[in-house]
């Protein structure tokens, strides 16, 4: 929706799935670390091994971490710097972890925090990813918490039981916050 009304996404998220998905930037060096436990046929990160592994051995996760992020931080600041060549008005960082990294909230002018409740997330989650409840709940506990995200934020959607008409108003309500 802020997209339609001329700023630039950045997607952390699927700049992550880019660089582990087959021929990623991340993956000889994913293959390196975890073998070919990592990898699946096709030649990109095997998400629900190292799913598995992650929450089993926080070491792992560390490992994984040290390699996907850097990669993620490169093209994030490439497209940065590429909206900003291009002049735009207003540059939208989806960055799913903003909390649990430390380092966002010193970097961007403003946060907007779409929020929920952790029914309405696990629902969701659920719904798109085909994951069981028990899974995406351990997800959630490893993950900032919802009062963690409220705090960090300098303007609040509450997108629970809205219709996609309902959250348009909202975006449209913030979005001169934002110079759209």
């Amino acid at each position: 929706m802020l997209l339609a009304r001329s700023a630039i996404i950045i997607d952390a998220d699927a700049i992550s799935r880019q660089t582990t998905a087959s021929q990623g930037t991340a993956i000889s060096a994913i293959h390196a670390a975890f073998g070919d436990y990592a990898i699946t046929a096709d030649g990109a990160m095997d998400r629900e091994r190292m799913r598995g592994l992650i929450f089993t051995d926080p070491g792992a996760k560390k490992r994984l971490e040290a390699i996907v992020h850097p990669l993620v931080g490169q093209e994030i600041e490439a497209q940065f710097q590429r909206a900003l060549a291009h002049g735009a008005r207003c540059v939208v960082f989806d960055i799913p972890l903003l909390v649990e990294s430390g380092h966002w909230k010193n970097r961007l002018d403003q946060v907007l925090v779409v929020d929920c409740t952790v029914d309405t997330q696990v629902a969701r989650v659920m719904a798109r990813s085909g994951m069981d409840e028990a899974t995406v709940h351990a997800i959630i506990q490893t993950q900032a918490s919802r009062a963690q995200r409220l705090a960090v934020a300098d303007v609040v959607i509450l997108n629970d039981g809205l219709t996609l008409e309902q959250l348009r108003l909202e975006v449209e309500k913030i979005a001169p916050l934002f110079g759209l």
